[in-house]
């Protein structure tokens, strides 16, 4: 590669930010919802957006150059890429477009600091952890929620291809937010019992997803604090995406309890990202490192490598037992004792 090559594909990287905003937009101005029954001209996308008819044009003209939708004899058409972004899809991310464009493209700028500091967002400004912070944004929470949803529902497939929940009676999903996760698995499996463990502000969006799936009579929401102390009444306890949210000193907290919580030979999975031991400059590992800065921007966690999630278990009176890939994601499971 000569240097004029590297200095274009550095350029590249560096101009990245630029499609994440203009997929932004598009999400923020329903784009996908509105072809979402067929194409239509630009006069009416006009007239349904409020957007400038020569601006919108131009907006479109560059997502049809990266992906999103097509433009023929004057029309516009969503692709499958595209698609995505409504959000009635079945798989949408379009909340997490949002979110991405709108929250964590504004938090990203501030990395320096950071990575100067060793401290989180919330903690340059005094504040414990990103929740705190984002507890002052009551619009940043719906979208954060509505995000995490979406998020959780990409990686359910591959986590019920991965793992077998069959021997369960009595799962309980720690950290379960509005139980996606959770009513998936007992979906799958009609024998087992679920309790979505979490704070009190989950409880309405998770009842009311139980009640929409059918499943309330079998899986309960329970309030609580996962750093406090966690309900003795499962054989399994599974989390998705909590432990890399925290330190080691906080996460040693978490997994203590959930000892506690669990009989003998009880069995804790946790569904998370995994580091590399020596990364390379594949998409998948670029994915998983820059996910660990966001780590130490937002929440002040990490995300860790297989070693190191054996060490926590360890000091927290687990024994890790296999490692299940599920894609982006892995089921790591450990048992008590």
């Amino acid at each position: 590669m000569s240097s004029t090559q590297a200095s274009i594909k550095l350029l590249r990287l560096v101009q990245s930010q630029r499609v994440t905003a203009v997929i932004y937009v598009a999400a923020r101005l329903g784009i996908a919802e509105l072809l979402r029954d067929g194409s239509r001209p630009l006069g009416e996308l006009v007239e349904a957006t409020g957007a400038n008819k020569q601006a919108l044009g131009r907006l479109l003209i560059a997502l049809s150059t990266i992906g999103i939708c097509t433009v023929v004899e004057e029309r516009y058409a969503l692709t499958e890429l595209g698609a995505c972004l409504d959000g009635a899809a079945t798989q949408s991310l379009k909340n997490w477009t949002i979110f991405e464009g709108q929250f964590l493209a504004n938090s990203w700028t501030g990395l320096l600091d950071s990575i100067v500091t060793g401290k989180s967002a919330a903690q340059l400004l005094g504040l414990e952890n990103s929740f705190d912070l984002m507890a002052r944004d009551p619009e940043m929470v719906g979208v954060f929620n509505a995000a995490m949803t979406e998020g959780s529902r990409l990686a359910i497939p591959d986590v019920l291809g991965a793992y077998d929940f069959g021997t369960f009676a009595h799962l309980m999903d720690v950290g379960g937010g509005s139980g996606e996760l959770l009513g998936a698995i007992a979906g799958q499996y009609p024998h087992i019992r679920g309790t979505i463990f979490d704070l009190p502000r989950c409880a309405e969006s998770a009842t009311g997803h139980l009640m929409r799936t059918g499943l309330s009579n079998r899986v309960k929401f329970m309030a609580g604090d996962f750093f406090q102390t966690i309900p003795s009444i499962a054989d399994g306890i599974v989390m998705k995406n909590i432990i890399h949210d925290w330190s080691d000193e906080r996460s040693l907290a978490i997994l203590t309890n959930c000892r506690r919580a669990l009989p003998e030979g009880g069995a804790l999975l946790l569904v998370e990202r995994i580091m590399p031991e020596f990364p390379n400059v594949s998409d998948e590992h670029k994915e998983q490192t820059l996910s660990d800065l966001l780590m130490l921007r937002g929440p002040g966690g990490l995300e860790r490598t297989e070693k190191k999630y054996a060490s926590l278990f360890r000091e927290s009176g687990f024994t890790h037992t296999a490692t299940y890939p599920a894609e982006r994601l892995s089921v790591i499971e450990a048992r008590a004792g």
